[in-house]
């Protein structure tokens, strides 16, 4: 069973920068594709970045040019790197993991995480 762990939300102004960071325990990280989703208020939630074993991203339109995501396997965690913040971007801001070898854009993770709060001011 593996254990996710979200830190680094929190209350930034629009176009401030924030990193999340996603710790997982329980498994062979390095085998798991990993990714980020966030969910707004009264919203689906939605795919903001993946990342595969081999360190090949991916990321939602909405995103592209501002997240990034990268993995450190050694340290067994993923990281959320958020530039040029949006009001928009508010959300709750979860890690999942899955097993296989592509990302997939979809909520079809074996694991969650329990989410962070990120909150962008205008």
């Amino acid at each position: 069973q593996v254990q996710l762990v979200e830190s680094g939300g929190g209350l930034v102004q629009a176009g401030g920068s924030l990193r999340l960071s996603c710790a997982a325990s329980g498994g062979t990280f390095s085998s798991y594709v990993m990714a980020w989703f966030r969910q707004a208020a009264g919203k689906e939630r939605e795919f903001v970045a993946g990342i595969t074993r081999f360190s090949t991203t991916y990321y939602g339109d909405s995103v592209k040019g501002r997240f990034t995501i990268s993995r450190d396997n050694a340290k067994n965690t993923v990281y959320l790197q958020m530039n040029s913040l949006k009001p928009e971007d508010t959300a709750v801001y979860y890690c999942a993991a899955r097993t296989g070898i592509s990302v997939v854009r979809t909520t079809a993770y074996d694991y969650w995480g329990q989410g962070t709060q990120v909150t962008v001011s205008s």
